[in-house]
């Protein structure tokens, strides 16, 4: 079975069960705490909240989607049989309608007699808040639904797994809001759909809900939203388990191998998969930059033209893999595949033009650049900088080829900036930064020490904070210049002159300590496991930086996920001193600090 007939026979099946049809999204989100769309859900957030009415907008309280999605988290283990950076999301949504029963009927039939699979090969999921946690329950047994699948839909007791609040409890985004249990549908032990039953409301964060420290309370309206990618379903109904030997794809990799043919396989498939989501990135109207999504592009395209034909060859740069070609081939068959289902891939000219005038603009220094790399015997930091600095060569193109200090390339980036920005004070009196991260700005090295101190003085408050007033505080956002701190946290009252004294004590006690300040590299699920502190709304990549306060990471003061620069140890940052605490919005308050 096609992917395109999957597709239709998804679409065709909810619509004759009452759902509206509703057309992917732009990858360019509505949502401002996204940066692309990743989910198919998102256009239909204000629909949950009551902010739009979906009889009005779509004639129905139950839609159908066929959403175009991309996850930037999955850039780097592109390459195996699973991952992919664009991807198509197959949903069915309903706002106060139906509710669990149909949701899994209808699931379980679409998957058994609409795509004719075996029942023998699917088991499920439901949610147990006593599996895997041991902080007893906020929520209760999903009971409703494995009722329905076991008395209604008759899996056996042996195919319902019971799975706890990691894994089958979604939600809630930020500080709070709507979440709900889930249950998962697997075929031949692969998650191929994911049904949530928005239920509840929650006053807290994810964190706090995983302590058992968040409240529950049951919405006034029900919701369903399920979301399942048609790659992989698409994979493992072909038994393949392997998304870039599907039709959607497979096509693809061969023009890439008659391309490319003497690149490694695992290269052949990250530039069959940059070069589609580059596509229908470029089609919605992503263009390369050196910010945001626009990043994201450049970064999937300078991927693809550096890579050389064989893993000990650096020196032919984007010539060797005839860019141009892969443009001309990729584009037309990607619009021939798609464009009935996303008509702005019929823009064929358009596409293949921006495509081609970021080849032209990086590929006149890349090959020279790959040149000078092959030349280095050892590969330092500070010289991965210069290259960046003389060939536009990003640090994680520099990475395919060879591995270097990213702490090094780091230092090299700020003294540079340092020496720039002297340059253009003499040349037109301003006052350029050498370190800008949008948290932290500093303007000369004297700003920069004294930023590193206030910097890990915020990760002091925040705990402080915490082990005055309770778990109740969570960042909501930090902004650290040479003169001070601004950090704002949610928090529910105004604080007593005795508190704000009690935390100023606190962060200066552990000051005195000289604790040294060190981070562990982990992967983020398990960076999270460490209960390091994080702020929901950020975008974490797969990898993250732990930065801890203490002698070991078990037992430091303070762990928090960040991405540096601090002091080396606590008696470096000097005297803290709060200046100001003040509300900027309900349930919202500001400290204003500084280090002397």
């Amino acid at each position: 079975m096609s992917s395109e007939e999957i597709r239709q026979k998804f679409l065709k099946f909810f619509e004759e069960r009452g759902h509206a049809i509703i057309p992917s999204s732009s990858l360019l989100p509505t949502d401002p705490s996204v940066l692309l769309t990743t989910a198919g859900v998102q256009q239909f957030k204000p629909y949950y909240t009551g902010q739009l009415d979906p009889e009005k907008d779509f004639g129905a309280r139950r839609v159908v989607s066929a959403q175009k999605c991309f996850r930037t988290t999955d850039i780097e283990d592109v390459g195996d049989k699973t991952h992919l950076t664009f991807f198509e999301m197959l949903g069915n949504f309903c706002f106060n309608d139906y509710w669990k029963k149909d949701a899994i009927i209808w699931g379980y039939e679409f998957i058994t007699k609409e795509l004719k699979v075996s029942p023998e090969r699917i088991h499920v999921s439901i949610f147990d808040p006593s599996i895997n946690s041991g902080r007893g329950s906020l929520a209760p047994r999903d009971e409703e639904s494995y009722s329905i699948w076991h008395k209604e839909v008759g899996l056996p007791k042996e195919k319902i797994i019971l799975s706890g609040i990691e894994d089958n409890f979604w939600g809630p985004t930020g500080n709070g809001g709507p979440c709900g249990p889930t249950t998962e549908i697997y075929i031949d032990g692969i998650e191929v759909w994911n049904i949530v039953f928005n239920e509840y409301y929650c006053h807290g964060t994810r964190e706090q809900l995983l302590k058992g420290e968040a409240k529950l309370e049951k919405l006034k309206s029900n919701g369903i939203d399920t979301g399942m990618g048609l790659e992989r379903l698409v994979a493992v109904l072909n038994g393949t388990n392997d998304v870039f030997e599907i039709d959607m794809l497979h096509p693809l990799l061969e023009k890439v191998r008659e391309i490319t043919p003497s690149t490694e396989e695992k290269k052949k498939r990250i530039i069959t998969d940059h070069i589609r989501s580059s596509i229908f990135l470029i089609a919605d109207g992503v263009r390369p930059l050196n910010k945001e999504a626009g990043y994201i592009l450049r970064r999937l395209l300078r991927r693809i033209m550096v890579y050389p034909p064989t893993s000990d060859s650096r020196g032919g740069g984007a010539s060797e893999i005839n860019f141009p070609d892969l443009v001309e081939k990729s584009v037309e068959w990607i619009s021939q595949k798609y464009s009935q289902q996303y008509p702005e891939l019929n823009e064929i000219g358009k596409i293949s033009e921006v495509l081609l005038a970021e080849y032209e603009k990086f590929g006149k220094t890349l090959a020279i650049g790959i040149r000078e790399l092959d030349k280095i015997d050892k590969l330092t930091g500070e010289g991965a900088f210069n290259l960046y600095q003389t060939f536009g060569l990003p640090p994680e193109v520099i990475m395919e080829h060879r591995s270097f200090s990213m702490e090094e390339f780091n230092k090299a980036k700020i003294k540079h900036h340092a020496v720039s920005s002297v340059g253009m004070e003499k040349k037109f009196g301003g006052h350029g930064l050498i370190l800008d991260t949008g948290e932290l700005k500093a303007s000369n090295e004297e700003e920069l020490e004294k930023v590193l101190r206030l910097h890990t003085a915020t990760h002091l408050l925040q705990q402080a904070l915490r082990d005055v007033l309770g778990n109740e505080v969570k960042q909501a956002g930090s902004d650290i210049t040479a003169e001070r701190t601004r950090f704002d946290f949610s928090f529910s009252r105004k604080m007593t002159p005795e508190e704000i004294k009690k935390i100023e004590n606190k962060v200066n006690e552990i000051i005195e300590k000289d604790l040294p300040v060190a981070f562990e590299q982990l992967p983020k699920d398990e960076a999270m496991k460490t209960g390091a502190l994080f702020f929901f709304k950020e975008k974490y990549p797969e990898k993250v930086k732990v930065y801890y306060i203490g002698h070991r990471m078990s037992n430091a003061y303070s762990k928090e996920f960040c991405g540096g620069p601090h002091v080396d140890h606590t008696l470096q940052i000097g005297k803290f001193k709060i200046l100001k605490e003040e509300s900027v919005g309900a349930g919202l308050r500001r400290i204003r600090a500084t280090v002397e």
